[in-house]
């Protein structure tokens, strides 16, 4: 089976080669999935150069949510308790985005820290509020092993007495307030950056570009779940690239080279290597929401068939002689961990486990290739092959 077709790249899709791709599991789990967790990424100046503006990065948020809180207890207590629970929501993290900023910005001859920094903590924000929005969407309530917004206000709407699906209604309604209220401050933080008005107005229209797109691909994502047989692996590719590489990769990557006051040609450049490793970012995502290790992901291992979510893994296995088994578990939120276990041994005998991971390493190798050409510089094409290995080699 092929690899996917998928539309030219504007701001829009990434063109994918014919290549061969191997139909039947002949091999022991590929590295990404067998590695210890990966280390944060190496980027360029990733010594004191790096280190102080994560620092900076972190002072940012931290006074952002000191400040929003303060003003919200006042305003209300209670509303300053969400804050507290929205800003744990961002602890725990790698801070990928912001160093994508910074590996862009740096690796291109910027060097103001501060607005880096107020730069890669808006994407760290505007992560919050999907985050926040997506485990609503998909009705969990845990995040990295953890409670998150909504399962805090889970445990208190259960401690008050209220029924199951009452409390659980609640939780996710303070979880629209609180990813609504994260994905404005997105757009506060960047119109605080002291760069001059055309600059901040291109920073702006890369992150409305970066919210636009993840709204389409997490619609893209609701519609697919609910439609009966499969979906294109091409249409799959696509929503998985809308719904994160866009805005995990691309954006940031654009957005630090257009703080160092990059050309048109490098900026989008650096799109298209963003939208390779985004989307071979998010195929990793999906392998390990089905075969990843819970107490390493710090998510449930069983959500993603629960759910019927139309993965590369589930639309490369429609079109296979396993389909009919596999598909009479998508979708049963009562999945139990043997039906789970039945389902991940299809998906291997199908070759739909290898389709994906071969897929992975393709976008890699793409992203890869194109960060040769020569309007990339030597300094950032360093830095960014070695951030390639670690979206492999990562267990959560």
């Amino acid at each position: 089976m092929s690899l996917p077709e998928m539309k030219p790249y504007t701001t829009g899709l990434l063109p994918v080669p014919q290549v061969p791709v191997p139909q039947a599991r002949d091999r022991g789990p590929i590295e990404f999935l067998s590695a210890a967790p990966a280390q944060p990424p190496a980027v360029v100046g990733s010594g004191n150069g790096l280190d102080a503006y994560l620092e900076r990065v972190e002072v940012v948020l931290d006074d952002f949510f000191a400040a929003s809180a303060y003003r919200a207890h006042r305003l209300v207590p209670r509303f300053g308790q969400l804050w507290h629970a929205l800003q744990s929501t961002t602890r725990g993290g790698k801070r990928f985005r912001p160093r994508l900023v910074w590996s862009a910005s740096e690796g291109l001859g910027g060097a103001d820290l501060e607005t880096a920094a107020l730069v890669g903590a808006a994407f760290e924000l505007l992560h919050t509020a999907l985050i926040v929005h997506d485990d609503v969407v998909d009705r969990d309530f845990v995040r990295r092993g953890r409670p998150n917004v909504s399962g805090q206000y889970l445990a208190k709407a259960l401690a008050q007495g209220f029924s199951r699906s009452e409390a659980e209604h609640r939780a996710m309604s303070v979880g629209v307030v609180a990813g609504d209220l994260a994905l404005f401050n997105a757009y506060r933080l960047i119109d605080r950056t002291p760069v001059p008005g055309h600059t901040r107005l291109r920073l702006m229209a890369i992150l409305d570009d970066a919210v636009f797109c993840s709204a389409a691909g997490e619609f893209l994502d609701i519609e697919y779940s609910s439609r009966n047989g499969g979906v294109p692996v091409e249409d799959v590719v696509d929503m998985e690239r809308l719904k994160t590489a866009v805005y995990s990769f691309e954006g940031p990557l654009k957005a630090g080279a257009v703080l160092a006051g990059a050309g048109e040609e490098t900026i989008a450049g650096l799109g298209e290597i963003g939208c390779s490793m985004g989307v071979a970012y998010q195929i990793v995502d999906d392998l390990l929401g089905v075969f990843g290790d819970e107490p390493g992901t710090g998510k449930s291992n069983l959500g993603d068939v629960r759910e019927g979510k139309r993965t590369v893994l589930i639309s490369h296995a429609s079109g296979q002689p396993q389909w009919a088994a596999i598909e009479e578990h998508l979708g049963n939120p009562e999945l139990s961990r043997e039906q789970a276990d039945e389902v991940r041994g299809l998906l291997t005998s199908s070759g739909s486990r290898a389709y994906a991971e071969h897929l992975v390493v393709h976008f890699a190798e793409q992203a890869r290739a194109r960060l040769a050409a020569p309007d990339i510089p030597e300094s950032l094409r360093s830095a960014l092959e070695q951030f390639i290995p670690s979206l492999l080699a990562r267990s959560r």
